[in-house]
């Protein structure tokens, strides 16, 4: 029986008819931001809290950006065992808060994980406590490898799986399950161009620290790979992709509006590099993608959903001038809503633009049915007469 069995969940694989025709060959997700806390780092997690026994019983720390945070503080909770968490200050606040309702004791400090992490060992050595590290632990590593043995058992013929890489304890912990049954099987990584260290790692051949830069996809954003979980993905990981920040934020909205699945950024950078075109079809079989998570704030979402709307042309911020008298607003509404659009918001802009002393410019905000339908607007408040009416982005 796998460790957790009973409080982790066995996550649903979902098939996409949209995402099959367009790589020519099946195509399903493997949920596991369905899973309890919101991504796969329960699995891990409880593994290796089961694991410590006696270990355990003044508590356990670690550090994480978040999902790692939530998994353990559920962990530790489902086993009684004291929990603490060290964050980085630009942690999202709905994991701080998520970790917080689940009983661990919380501290906010440091620019990036490995400062967290850092801080979380000097913890477990001052108070005797276990640590836990996110990624690089053999056990974690083997607990993330449920995911790939539901996956056989799933996906009897799937022939590729494409996973997300932070630290890499998932992918490896996928790796080695799957590869151990399949070892044909073609394992992608997939990470993100603001905070990608595995290539240079692998041609180096030990752990390469980058830059991190501020990324939608925090939750992989990890400065440099492990000692162990390097060495495990030179070994199996056939191919690494990366995806920018556009592809990762266009891929959460297509599974937001197509699958109707809330998954965060560095969830869905394999749904990226599909939607990117960096995978090409496999002869046969199935190729698996892993949402690792689905926590993300909900402002976070509605801007990148917003940001998507105007981008398809569904979504129009325009800017006019207009002459600074009763009326003018009124008509240039009415022509607006003529032109069927949906006015969202209005503003007045006197400051910060060139304007005559009797003019005033107004940016509206407006719903469209799709690009043309922006253009013609946009053509329309152009005939009504008023002088160069702009589309912001």
């Amino acid at each position: 029986m796998l460790a957790g069995a009973g409080v982790v969940r066995e996550t649903p694989v979902v098939s996409s008819q949209t995402l099959s025709r367009r790589l020519g060959e099946t195509v399903v997700l493997k949920a596991e931001n369905l899973q309890r806390t919101g991504s796969f780092k329960l699995r891990g997690a409880l593994a290796k809290i089961a694991s410590l026994g006696d270990g355990s019983a003044r508590g356990v720390v670690t550090g994480s950006a978040g999902n790692h945070a939530q998994a353990v503080a559920y962990a530790a909770r489902s086993l009684a065992v004291p929990c603490e968490v060290f964050m980085p200050e630009g942690a999202p606040i709905s994991k701080v808060e998520a970790a917080t309702a689940l009983g661990a004791t919380v501290t906010i400090g440091g620019a990036a994980v490995d400062e967290c992490l850092a801080a979380a060992q000097a913890r477990a050595e001052e108070g005797g406590l276990a640590f836990i590290h996110p990624f690089d632990d053999p056990v974690v590593i083997a607990g993330q490898g449920g995911v790939g043995i539901e996956l056989l058992r799933q996906v009897p013929d799937v022939t590729r799986v494409v996973v997300p890489i932070g630290g890499g304890g998932l992918i490896s912990g996928i790796a080695t399950a799957m590869k151990a049954e399949l070892p044909e099987l073609n394992v992608v990584g997939v990470q993100v161009e603001s905070c990608a260290p595995m290539s240079a790692s692998l041609a180096a051949g030990h752990p390469v620290a980058v830059e991190r830069a501020l990324t939608i996809a925090d939750g992989i954003a990890v400065k440099r790979p492990g000692e162990i979980t390097l060495p495990l993905i030179q070994r199996l990981v056939d191919e690494i992709l990366v995806v920018d920040e556009d592809e990762v934020a266009e891929a959460m909205v297509f599974l937001l509006e197509r699958s109707k699945l809330v998954v965060e950024g560095a969830g869905a950078v394999g749904m990226a590099a599909l939607l990117g075109g960096k995978l090409s079809p496999r002869p046969a079989g199935t190729t698996a993608i892993v949402l690792s998570g689905g926590n993300v704030d909900a402002g976070l979402l509605a801007q990148v959903a917003r940001r998507h709307e105007t981008q398809a042309g569904r979504r129009l911020v325009l800017l006019a001038r207009v002459p600074d008298r009763p009326g003018s607003l009124a008509q240039l509404l009415a022509l607006v809503g003529d032109a069927g659009a949906n006015l969202l918001d209005v503003q007045h802009i006197r400051e910060g633009i060139d304007l005559h002393i009797r003019e005033t410019a107004v940016q509206l905000v407006l719903e469209t049915r799709g690009a043309g339908h922006a253009r013609a607007v946009t053509a329309a408040v152009r005939a009504g007469g008023y002088t160069e009416p702009r589309v912001l982005r």
